[in-house]
């Protein structure tokens, strides 16, 4: 019999703001939980590098679940009675539903891109319901992003969100790895990628409020990868030293989507991101 992974993959239900979501997640470890937030249109399979790592999960029950409209997660009762738009704060809610639902004791949060900024809003509003905080590719304000191109009905909107997303990534990245980022996005169904960029674009708007953000109860680490043109380094630097406490680091031949594209050159950052908020 062939070795299984130590991976395995839950249901459970949540409600927010009186709508009932069968969220699916994958967890593996254990120890202190360890929740990954994915990117806009796409779905938890981007951490299963991180799932995989068994240094890591030998100390971290790492958790990645799948958004209600995403991979494994259906949308709500009557989705096609609405317009799909993400906003920030639905993310956290949804974030800290599961946390209730499993029962978890401050979490460390990761996310990226529209996780990433979720990950931010965590921090601002429920510092106190985390251990600590990574947030990657994110930064106080991100624009240009929320268009209706993806969901004109003479393109392929699936394979648009895909190839426009594959330019945010280093050219170091192995090529199997960039394309698998692609074929998750090609994925996504239809205008839940626009419905997502309208939290990262429009929605989330930190600007003037860096000060409220609290890093004596939430240790923040910014990770943003050098390739990266949507949320550059310099944008995501500044947000961090903006912040009072947080750390802002530019990672090296890495682009939008650091777990996925390139797990390997992302690891030794995630490492010394959680050494700091552990020791710190």
């Amino acid at each position: 019999m062939a070795e299984l992974e130590a991976v395995v993959g839950h249901y459970v239900t949540v409600e927010v703001d009186g709508r009932s979501h069968r969220i699916y997640f994958e967890e593996a470890g254990t120890g202190t939980p360890l929740i990954c937030l994915h990117t806009a249109g796409a779905d938890a399979r981007q951490w299963r590098h991180l799932l995989a790592d068994k240094e890591i999960t030998d100390s971290y029950r790492v958790i990645a679940f799948d958004l209600p409209w995403h991979g494994r997660s259906l949308p709500p009762d009557n989705w096609w009675t609405i317009e799909y738009r993400l906003t920030v704060e639905e993310y956290a809610a949804i974030t800290l539903a599961l946390v209730d639902a499993l029962d978890l004791d401050r979490p460390i949060v990761i996310g990226c891109s529209v996780g990433g900024v979720a990950t931010l809003e965590l921090a601002w509003h429920h510092a106190d319901r985390l251990r600590g905080a990574i947030a990657l590719e994110a930064a106080s304000k991100i624009e240009g992003r929320f268009l209706d191109w993806s969901i004109r009905p003479d393109i392929d909107g699936s394979e648009f969100a895909a190839s426009w997303t594959y330019g945010l990534m280093a050219p170091q990245g192995p090529e199997e790895s960039r394309r698998e980022v692609w074929w998750i996005y090609a994925g996504g169904g239809p205008g839940v990628y626009r419905g997502d960029t309208w939290a990262w674009s429009e929605g989330f708007d930190l600007r003037g409020h860096e000060h409220e953000v609290d890093t004596r109860k939430c240790p923040l680490q910014i990770l943003a990868g050098e390739y990266d043109y949507v949320c550059t380094p310099n944008a995501a630097l500044e947000t961090a030293s903006l912040i009072e406490g947080a750390v802002g680091t530019k990672m090296i031949g890495l682009g939008h989507f650091p777990m996925s594209e390139n797990y390997s050159r992302f690891r030794p950052y995630l490492l010394d991101a959680l050494s700091a908020i552990e020791t710190g």
